[in-house]
């Protein structure tokens, strides 16, 4: 890889990882809060890790709008989805992720 990429969650993302903790806690997935706060970490570990580590493949023009490149997510082998990405600049390697 050459240089950094850095990987940009925008504000609803953010919000929605937020609002996780507090569901996971309440439902009691976890016992403690710090657990589910934990839990959440990770999930921007593996989304930012994956996103450096996947190819990027471009996007057809028809989904254009929701980003240049695309990559695959899978958290689990019974889930995939498509995320897009949208590179802030021409001359740099950070990428929102939304």
């Amino acid at each position: 890889m050459v240089g950094k990429i850095e990987v940009v969650f925008t504000p609803s993302v953010i919000s929605y990882l937020d609002d996780l903790v507090l569901i996971l806690y309440k439902k009691e997935y976890f016992g403690f809060i710090e657990s589910a706060e934990k839990y959440v970490d990770d999930i921007y570990d593996a989304v930012s890790d994956r996103i450096k580590k996947s190819s990027h493949k471009k996007t057809q023009k028809p989904l254009k709008y929701l980003g240049a490149e695309y990559i695959f997510l899978s958290p689990t082998r019974e889930q995939l989805g498509m995320r897009f990405l949208k590179k802030k600049s021409k001359l740099s390697d950070y990428w929102n992720f939304e």
